[in-house]
């Protein structure tokens, strides 16, 4: 008899639009083995199956394993991984504290930090804090350019980089609108990288995939929404990235040590900023990376010679399994 998942997808997030590509992305690759249960929240949190709502509490009656193709808040950040857990429902994906961890952009930095990574420095800001002076302030005491970004929040939704003190209050606005807090951090010049980790693959409690780098063209800023998403105004992502030896195994080492420190499970990607004088250092954790087709995951599983379904079906068999 197969084995049912639940593929969840859409959500209440900004990011919602890129849930229903990662699910449709799940779906279209699972292995026949499984048969398939599409689950569609809706911008309210309503879970549908075939268009009829139902009650999240019901999914384990008609799925034996949910497999969470959700992005941003409530799909990422711990509040459906809570749920799931009250079920008692199987799930892939990190469990709801280390879900919690690592969508808070700050609250991550202190455990990496505190697991001897290297961080950029940076400030923390309450919308309350805002006033019409406050991007003065922060022109004033701290190393331009920078980038602001919403604290919880992925895809680089709500991120700008600044360098005028007009550029540092629209970003403070546009954080705002995405949290209620803001992270501002220093701009640190150098290759951009990311590394995919999976738990207990080809004999490894840890696995570390091949570090992508990513080169964002002349006309963006950085690794932008625009960036991750578009076919046709991408950044460049070439795995292996153009690292050299010494550089990948760090940054290898690295992601293992950022998925441990989080307390992540099945698997994670951590971004890099790599610099020739200051090392590398690491900018946030994800611990539901993206699964389109453009997605930078199901690049780096190619790249180690597996396939999406291989990777599919090894998380899966690892929520069954309780690991």
């Amino acid at each position: 008899m197969k084995k049912r998942v639940a593929v969840l997808r859409g959500g209440p997030s900004t990011e919602h639009e890129v849930s229903l590509k990662t699910g449709a992305s799940v779906i279209k690759n699972l292995p026949s083995k499984y048969e398939v249960i599409d689950v569609y929240i809706d911008h309210d949190g309503v879970w549908h199956i075939k268009g009829a709502p139902i009650k999240p509490q019901d999914i384990h009656k008609i799925a034996d394993v949910v497999f969470n193709a959700m992005h941003g808040q409530y799909g990422e950040d711990g509040t459906v991984q809570k749920l799931l857990e009250q079920i008692g429902i199987p799930f892939t994906g990190s469990k709801s504290l280390a879900s919690a961890i690592g969508m808070n952009k700050a609250l991550s930095k202190d455990f990496f930090k505190q697991n001897g990574l290297k961080i950029a420095h940076h400030k923390i800001y309450k919308k309350s804090d805002y006033h019409p002076g406050l991007a003065g302030e922060i022109f004033r005491t701290f190393p331009q350019p920078s980038v602001i970004k919403p604290v919880k929040g992925g895809s680089s939704v709500g991120t700008s980089k600044v360098y005028s003190i007009a550029e540092i209050d629209a970003g403070l606005k546009k954080g705002f609108e995405s949290d209620d807090e803001v992270i501002i951090e220093e701009f640190i010049k150098g290759k951009e990288g990311t590394c995919g980790v999976l738990d207990s693959f080809r004999g490894k409690d840890i696995y570390s995939l091949l570090p992508v780098e990513i080169v964002p063209k002349k006309h963006q800023a950085f690794f932008d929404y625009e960036s991750k998403y578009s076919s046709d105004e991408g950044a460049d992502e070439i795995c292996p990235g153009n690292f050299s030896r010494e550089e990948s195994e760090q940054i290898q080492k690295m992601a293992a040590i950022a998925h441990q420190a989080v307390g992540a499970r099945h698997y994670s990607r951590s971004d890099f900023i790599v610099t020739p004088r200051r090392g590398i250092f690491i900018l946030e954790i994800n611990t539901l990376p993206g699964l389109t087709e453009a997605s930078l995951l199901p690049k780096e599983i190619k790249a180690v010679g597996s396939s999406y379904a291989e990777l599919l079906e090894h998380l899966i068999e690892l929520a069954l399994s309780g690991k």
